[in-house]
């Protein structure tokens, strides 16, 4: 699967932070996981290592990566796989839950609004693990100043103070958010691209 990743410049979330999706998987004895964006399957794979049986549900709106996906994925694990074509937000919506752990790797202005959802249908315990949140797509520098503002959560402010892309506007938006939260405990993770994992505790 790194072969093809490199071979068609498509970005994944590597072995490193594959790992920690396994560990995560194995800690909670996830059964139910669901992600928000996924590629041709590749995190996918490594929360079916870290699952005995159980269910990964993916999300993709490019339906020649979920092609991808299947070929990669079916057969290869003792975990069922279910293929959702296009928004996943929209897919979400179709499965009642509870999930065990669910991935954000879609669209960093979506991950606020799919925390929203998540949080009813994401079981006590249960880890939401938000992927790119350091490096790759996002402004690190400009991200870690928007953190470190007391009053970042106040839109006026913050768009009074800053000129910022969408994406990392969007992550800072998630990170205050979900830090914030007394439902979560968050931590992030320097590894790949940046992890910050939540587990709901309440």
């Amino acid at each position: 699967m790194l072969e093809h990743a490199a071979a068609a410049g498509f970005p994944t979330v590597g072995r490193d932070a594959g790992g920690v999706l396994r560990l995560l998987a194995r800690l909670v004895d996830a059964r139910d996981v669901f992600e928000f964006g996924s590629g041709f399957g590749y995190s996918a794979s490594w929360f079916a290592r870290g699952m005995g049986t159980g269910r990964v549900v993916l999300t993709e709106y490019d339906d020649e990566e979920l092609a991808l996906a299947r070929d990669f994925l079916d057969g290869t694990y003792d975990v069922e796989f279910a293929f959702e074509s296009g928004d996943a937000m929209a897919a979400f919506e179709r499965y009642d839950g509870p999930f065990d752990v669910v991935l954000l790797d879609h669209e960093g202005a979506r991950y606020a609004p799919a925390l929203a959802r998540v949080r009813s249908k994401l079981r006590p315990g249960g880890v939401v693990v938000a992927d790119n949140v350091a490096t790759g797509p996002v402004d690190t520098e400009t991200l870690v100043a928007m953190l470190s503002e007391d009053d970042y959560a106040d839109p006026p402010t913050r768009d009074a103070s800053w000129d910022v892309d969408t994406t990392t506007e969007g992550i800072g938006v998630y990170l205050d958010l979900v830090r914030s939260d007394p439902g979560f405990e968050t931590t992030l993770l320097p590894v790949g691209e940046g992890l910050a994992v939540s587990v709901r505790v309440e």
